[in-house]
C-alpha cells in the first residue's frame, strides 16, 4: 500500500495484520532497543518490534547491514549513515520506507485507521480554510474520512520536515489542500503549503511539500518525498 505512493528508489516494507506480526514481530531486538521497552505494555512492544523488523528488512534490500533503530531528537528515528527514511504503525499495520540519501533529501509516511477522528481532534489540527475544504470534500465524496486523511497528511509533512530543519512544525503551520482524485477511486494527491520559512535545499527555500494518499484495506495512507536539489 505505502510502496505504491513512493518512487521506485524507495524501499518500503509493510506488515499487515496477524500475518505481519508473525513475520516481523518475532525477531530479536538489539540491547539498546530493549532498554527503551523496560516499562512498555504488550501493544507498545509489538508495534515497536514489528516496525523495526520492517526497517531492518528494508536495510537489507538496500544492501545495508541491519542495525538498531533508535529514537533521536524529538523521537525521530536515527538511520544508518547514507540512508534516510520514515516509519509508521497503527492497529494491524506497520511500515518502514528507506532510501539512499543520495536519491532523496527526505521522506515521510503515515498510516491511520480509516475512520473518523475522535471528537475535538479536527478542530485542534485543522486550519479554518482546511475545515472549509473538508466540508466540500465530504459532500462530494462521503465514503472517504477526509478528516483522518488530513491528520495523516499532517503527520507525513512533519516526518518529512523535521530531518531537514531539526525544528518543530505545528499542525497550524502547514495548510494542506487535498485533491480528491477520481470520483470512483481511492487515491489522490495533496499539497502542503508551509506557513513558516521552509528548509533550504540547493540554495532554494521550499515553500511547500507535495504528497500522495490512498485508502484501502481499512487504512488511509499518506506519503511525501522531498527531492534533492
Amino acid at each position: 500500500m505505502i510502496d505504491e505512493l513512493l518512487p521506485e528508489t524507495v524501499v518500503a516494507v509493510e506488515a499487515h495484520g496477524e500475518e505481519g506480526v508473525r513475520e516481523f514481530g518475532g525477531g530479536p531486538l538489539y540491547p539498546e532497543e530493549e532498554a527503551l521497552l523496560a516499562r512498555a505494555v504488550a501493544k507498545r512492544r509489538r508495534e515497536f518490534t514489528v516496525v523495526r523488523g520492517c526497517a531492518r528488512r528494508a536495510m537489507e534490500k538496500l544492501g545495508v547491514a541491519p542495525q538498531p533503530v533508535l529514537p533521536g531528537e524529538r523521537g525521530a528515528p536515527q538511520w544508518p549513515a547514507g540512508l534516510t527514511g520514515s516509519m509508521t504503525h497503527c492497529d494491524g499495520y506497520g511500515a518502514a520506507a528507506l532510501v539512499r540519501a543520495t536519491d532523496l533529501a527526505s521522506l515521510g509516511i503515515d498510516a491511520e485507521p480509516h475512520r473518523p477522528l475522535p471528537e475535538g481532534v479536527q478542530s485542534a489540527i485543522a486550519l479554518p480554510a482546511e475545515e472549509e475544504r473538508l466540508r466540500g470534500l465530504a459532500a462530494d465524496r462521503p465514503e472517504v474520512h477526509w478528516d483522518r486523511l488530513l491528520f495523516s497528511a499532517k503527520e507525513s509533512v512533519y516526518k518529512a520536515w523535521f530531518p531537514l530543519t531539526r525544528k518543530w512544525l505545528d499542525f497550524a503551520e502547514a495548510d494542506i489542500d487535498i485533491d480528491p482524485g477520481l470520483a470512483d477511486g481511492a487515491r489522490g494527491t495533496f499539497r502542503a503549503r508551509l506557513l513558516v520559512p521552509g528548509p533550504v535545499l540547493g540554495g532554494r527555500r521550499l515553500d511547500h511539500f507535495d504528497g500522495r494518499w490512498s485508502v484501502e484495506r481499512g487504512l488511509v495512507a499518506t506519503a511525501i518525498t522531498v527531492a534533492r536539489a
